[in-house]
């Protein structure tokens, strides 16, 4: 298997908590065989839902896109005229793998939602902005219209995602989780479709779009960056919470379509797959400021009812400081933003996280108020940051859809 030129000969320089919680944990660079691999999977995408694109693309969109969302709403066997290529993918998403344990899931989804409104931030600040470094998502990313579009429609429809992801029986069969994240998966196969048939993609150089080592990269950037960084803002787990948000991680990313090398068994496995990642992806290019300066400035468009001039300037304020504190001063140059900015945001709300975590620790009550909080503040956030829409998962790539 060929090895698009983006892959680096060495592994690459990665931010330092990443770094620091990989050598904590006894986890080391990828060896040879890894290395190759990470490589070798920049060229493979996600053989069932391709297949099932590809069958949809050939059939026509307008008559089996209907069918795929039935099946999705009511299950295959409630949909008796389902020709064999969807029955045959749905057959296989719906049987649920032996290993998911559903109070792993449970307990996963809980501790995701007391991170509240500040590892939603996390998510935002520190995952997918920082996340723009890694050029090789860009690439694709710019070629769905991601400037026309803007990030705070794309991160808004991420955060319904994840939102669906850990309600309660999300990941249930037929959950708003599932759901969510059964589109996202055929979101993806519709971009990889698009994208590599663009007469300016380079195969040789940067593989194929939204590929098993990108997929891998975003899925514990999005569900394990946020808990290991909430830490530093003072959000304690509680006895177990990280393994099962890795449980959590590992049937989500079975669910979207990436292989099981990539899933991980336990929290420290999930801190593996993230440093391998960010060790073969993490080479920032002129993409990246081209995606993170604006992100950076999004908060000054969001919607407060009171004061939304000064509220806007806070919360960008508050934002780029979370950014700063996690990232330091070499990637925010990188980035494009303001070197150094004091981590205010972060050292105000650490006294705050811990005490709520004592509480939430300290007897059952007190974690149900913490869940419930947390879940209303990322409600609130949401509404925030997209106003009285809709966060319609998939709006933001509706062209490449109908292109595909």
């Amino acid at each position: 298997m060929t090895v698009p030129a983006r892959h680096p000969e060495r592994p690459l320089a990665v931010p330092g908590a990443i770094r620091t919680f990989a050598r904590v944990l006894g986890v080391r660079e990828p060896d040879a065989g890894q290395w190759r691999r990470l490589g070798e999977r920049l060229t493979v995408g996600d053989a069932p839902m391709d297949r099932l694109v590809d069958w949809m693309a050939a059939v026509g969109m307008e008559q089996t896109r209907p069918m795929f969302e039935r099946a999705l709403s009511v299950g295959i066997d409630n949909v008796p005229e389902a020709p064999e290529p969807l029955r045959e993918f749905f057959i296989g998403v719906e049987t649920v793998p032996d290993w998911v344990d559903r109070a792993k899931l449970r307990k996963g989804r809980r501790a995701l939602l007391r991170g509240g409104s500040d590892g939603m931030a996390i998510a935002r600040d520190v995952s997918l902005l920082g996340g723009y470094q890694f050029s090789g998502f860009n690439k694709t990313l710019l070629r769905t219209g991601a400037l026309e579009k803007g990030s705070n429609q794309r991160f808004a429809e991420t955060m319904q995602w994840a939102m669906d992801v850990i309600s309660d029986g999300g990941l249930d069969p037929l959950g708003v989780g599932y759901r969510s994240t059964l589109h996202v998966r055929l979101i993806h196969a519709f971009v990889r479709r698009h994208v590599a048939a663009m007469p300016d993609w380079r195969a040789e150089e940067w593989g194929l779009p939204v590929n098993q080592t990108d997929m891998a990269a975003t899925l514990v950037g999005a569900l394990i960056a946020p808990p290991v960084a909430s830490l530093g803002m003072g959000i304690i787990p509680a006895p177990g919470d990280l393994d099962a948000i890795a449980h959590l991680t590992r049937y989500v990313g079975w669910l979207i379509g990436v292989e099981d090398e990539w899933l991980p068994r336990t929290f420290r496995d999930s801190i593996r797959v993230l440093y391998h990642t960010s060790t073969a992806l993490a080479r920032p290019d002129e993409t990246t400021q081209q995606l993170s300066v604006p992100m950076a400035a999004d908060p000054l468009s969001w919607h407060y009812r009171r004061f939304p001039g000064l509220r806007r300037r806070v919360a960008w304020a508050q934002h780029l400081s979370v950014t700063s504190a996690f990232l330091g001063p070499s990637a925010m140059r990188v980035l494009g933003l303001p070197v150094y900015l004091p981590p205010w945001y972060p050292l105000l709300r650490m006294p705050v996280n811990l005490i709520r975590s004592v509480a939430a620790l300290a007897s059952p009550p007190g974690m149900e108020r913490a869940v419930s909080r947390g879940q209303r503040e990322q409600q609130a956030l949401l509404r925030t940051i997209i106003g009285d829409d809709a966060a319609r998962i998939g709006d933001s790539a509706t062209h490449v859809s109908h292109a595909a």
